[in-house]
């Protein structure tokens, strides 16, 4: 396969502050089969106003359950599963033809809950700053879906619902799942809503890999897919990192070997660790530089002892304890072992047959400064998209924010997504 080159060209400015700003935009030439676009941002009023926009109000979590005891879901384990209960929220109204859909997928630890709020509004969804009224993902045109994951924490079947079998938590007896089997269930939810052929569908980092997966899933059935700073295949690196975690969560004592949810003690110690670890591989050096430095906290001088000292130190602490609120340490152990797992391009023939008749059009998106899902990571799913036929727009986005720039307001960033959606909807004749 010949190399494709992605030259870059730096550009300078002010922003409506007065503030100086420069960014690298990645320049992808036309090459291997259908061709490779550039996308150019958009500067009308309308696209600025999505760069702004305004929030949701209060938004309500919904639940259906898609798969039952007597038509399970299939897993590509061999296992089935049922019931399979799963929890989702939609922002915006569906159109009459049913084809403004927005389909969200989320990452890691994310929720349904991915924008408005649920009657606190200091608390809002998770990518609240891009979707809502005249955002990228604009609600005024878009009809928004986003479930929480199977294998999840926060309302949809995962370790920790009740086994129909036992009448207890599954537990570590809750089988292992594929990012396909995600997706599967994404289509099942979409179905039950009369959406037969979403706009687009859209995530980051995991939730990149199951757009990934669905476009080669049902060739037709997404108008366009949104990869951002996501993979095709995690490399020993990012596995290693997991594992790590796994073992921090497995080796706490109130693990209990997955049974800890009737006694009343969870692996808290672990799933904290496991949390601050990862947060690490979310941030850039820049961004820990310029946030923390080698600042002492509450302190001008080293208290010279084990406890926490620096700032940094504080602050993922405070990750890690939070984190314990909000998530279950048996999702992150499955969660993350499908990640390990997922390998979208394994099967050449398999991806060259699926890509031959997509009719999808890909955006890919990475930053500079993630080291997490380097751009290298991105680069490889855009040579394997173009190598067989698929539209493709490619852009490496300069932000100092790491992993975590795809949850971030990162101007370029919006932009870029307001732009591709734009057309999506230009396209189809919204």
């Amino acid at each position: 396969m010949p190399k494709l080159e992605t030259p870059s060209a730096r550009r300078s400015g002010t922003n409506r502050s007065g503030e100086p700003w420069s960014r690298r935009v990645t320049l992808v030439p036309v090459s291997m089969g259908r061709r490779i676009d550039t996308l150019t941002a958009p500067r009308s009023a309308n696209s600025l106003r999505r760069a702004v926009g305004a929030s949701l109000g209060r938004v309500e979590t919904q639940r259906v359950v898609l798969f039952t005891a007597d038509r399970p879901l299939a897993l590509d384990s061999g296992a089935t599963l049922g019931p399979v209960e799963v929890a989702y929220e939609t922002y915006g109204t569906l159109d009459a033809d049913r084809a403004n859909a927005v389909v969200v997928c989320h990452a890691l630890t994310g929720d349904a809950h991915a924008a408005g709020h649920h009657g606190d509004p200091s608390k809002r969804g998770w990518w609240d700053n891009i979707i809502g009224p005249g955002r990228p993902v604009d609600t005024d045109r878009f009809f928004v879906v986003c479930a929480n994951l199977m294998g999840g924490c926060q309302g949809t079947t995962g370790p920790w619902s009740i086994d129909p079998a036992t009448g207890r938590p599954y537990g570590l007896r809750f089988p292992l799942m594929t990012v396909r089997d995600l997706v599967r269930v994404h289509r099942a939810l979409t179905a039950h809503l009369g959406i037969d052929r979403p706009l687009a569908a859209m995530g980051g980092s995991l939730g990149g890999m199951q757009v990934l997966q669905w476009a080669l899933d049902a060739p037709e059935e997404l108008g366009s897919a949104l990869i951002i700073c996501a993979s095709s295949r995690l490399s020993a690196q990012n596995i290693a990192f997991s594992a790590v975690a796994r073992e921090a969560i497995m080796g706490d004592p109130d693990f209990r070997g997955g049974d800890y949810y009737d006694d009343g003690s969870t692996p808290d110690r672990g799933l904290s660790v496991a949390r601050m670890l990862a947060h690490i591989t979310y941030l850039s050096e820049e961004s820990m530089r310029r946030k923390f430095g080698r600042r002492i906290q509450d302190a001008e001088m080293p208290r010279f002892g084990f406890d926490v000292d620096f700032q940094v130190e504080s602050y993922l602490q405070h990750q890690g304890a939070s984190f314990l609120k909000r998530f279950d340490a048996n999702s992150y152990l499955y969660l993350s072992r499908v990640m390990d797992y997922f390998d979208a391009f394994a099967d050449p023939v398999a991806t060259a047959r699926a890509l031959a008749a997509t009719r999808t059009r890909f955006l890919v998106v990475s930053f500079d400064s993630d080291w997490r899902f380097d751009t290298a990571h991105s680069r490889e799913i855009v040579r394997t998209l173009a190598a067989n036929g698929a539209q493709v727009t490619f852009r490496e986005i300069d932000s100092p924010h790491g992993h975590d720039s795809f949850l971030l307001e990162v101007p370029e960033y919006h932009r870029t997504v307001a732009g591709f959606l734009d057309r999506a909807m230009s396209e189809r004749g919204g």
